[in-house]
């Protein structure tokens, strides 16, 4: 399909007929929301690659300057003041057709339920900033309450019911998945009729193993993004271009 226009009706025609719509979105959904991506021309790793380190489990565990580092990168996130655009309303649109089945995201900014998805469709299987758990005993509190203390002075602050490492509940370079949580966005990638995968470059698995499934099980795959994928081969459409003009073409 060469044609942008017909790519676009052709998706919306595969996407009336499907029952089961699952989608994966990356980080290039929420760009446009003013959330930097990772991995794009300009991504928080491609521009200054040391800042990786931070999300890195043995780095943080290890070391309090890093830690320090950590917090302070997280009272600046740009994440606080973003809203949700028009992709992100867009899938909101999809569900309220009925068509939306499940939505894996690799994103940790809540945009999706925040736009308003319903929590249970959204898969966070790289886990939400808006959360704070402590690496000892495992407590989950509200990260903007953590954030308040190291505002009030705590530039390192510590679980307030053990005294273990607090970290945002996201899963970090070294860290195992919920693997209970990826095996179900593996089942619902594998029920897809269609699968639209959104803003990622399809490198980090074992997320992006959702595509491969959908294709074996029969899924029309579609790829939206500003950038080629790893796994364009595999797509039906490719649809190119920004995510928050094209996304509300085709949902």
């Amino acid at each position: 399909m060469t044609n942008p226009q017909e790519a676009l009706a052709e998706v919306r025609s595969w996407i009336d007929d499907a029952r089961r719509v699952v989608v994966l979105t990356g980080a290039g959904i929420s760009t446009d929301s003013g959330i930097p991506d990772f991995r794009g021309p300009q991504g928080v790793w491609t521009r200054n690659p040391a800042a990786e380190r931070l999300s890195t489990i043995d780095n943080y565990l290890a070391d309090p300057q890093v830690r320090r580092e950590a917090w302070q990168a997280r009272l600046g996130h740009s994440a606080w003041q973003a809203r949700p655009n028009s992709a992100h309303d867009a899938l909101v649109a999809l569900e309220r057709r009925g068509k939306l089945h499940a939505l894996i995201t690799q994103n940790i900014d809540e945009l999706h339920q925040i736009a308003g998805n319903s929590p249970e469709l959204v898969l966070e299987v790289h886990g939400t900033m808006r959360r704070a758990m402590c690496w000892q005993c495992g407590e989950r509190t509200p990260m903007l309450e953590t954030l308040a203390r190291v505002r009030a002075g705590e530039s390192d602050p510590a679980c307030r019911s053990c005294g273990g490492i607090l970290k945002s509940d996201t899963i970090y370079f070294g860290q195992a998945l919920d693997m209970e949580l990826l095996a179900r966005a593996m089942a619902v990638a594998g029920e897809a009729d269609v699968m639209i995968a959104v803003g990622t470059t399809l490198q980090v698995y074992p997320v992006a193993e959702a595509v491969p499934i959908a294709r074996r099980a029969g899924a029309r795959i579609v790829i939206v993004n500003g950038e080629p994928t790893a796994l364009d081969e595999l797509a039906d459409a490719l649809l190119r271009g920004s995510i928050s003009k094209l996304l509300p073409g085709i949902c």
